[in-house]
């Protein structure tokens, strides 16, 4: 069974991270399994930088894959121009 790999991460904290992450708002993430282990994600933050964060500022919604789809196709052309 292919494991599922989610792409998308919903804030539901932001304590100590006010102006990294914004509670209910969607997040990119960046699979990294050695995070993984240690309960950590690899997220795409309001910097446009990836940064690991512990799991428990997010949680995971069960999203349709063609709006996921969408969803990730509207962020990747609002990310900042560095």
């Amino acid at each position: 069974m292919k494991r599922d790999r989610k792409k998308l991460a919903l804030c539901i904290n932001n304590t100590g991270y006010q102006a990294s992450l914004i509670v209910g708002k969607m997040y990119r993430l960046i699979l990294d399994a050695r995070a993984l282990k240690d309960d950590f994600l690899r997220v795409i933050d309001e910097s446009g930088e990836d940064y690991l964060y512990h799991s428990s500022f997010f949680t995971f919604l069960d999203i349709p894959r063609p709006i996921e789809k969408n969803i990730l196709a509207l962020a990747s052309r609002a990310a900042p121009v560095h």
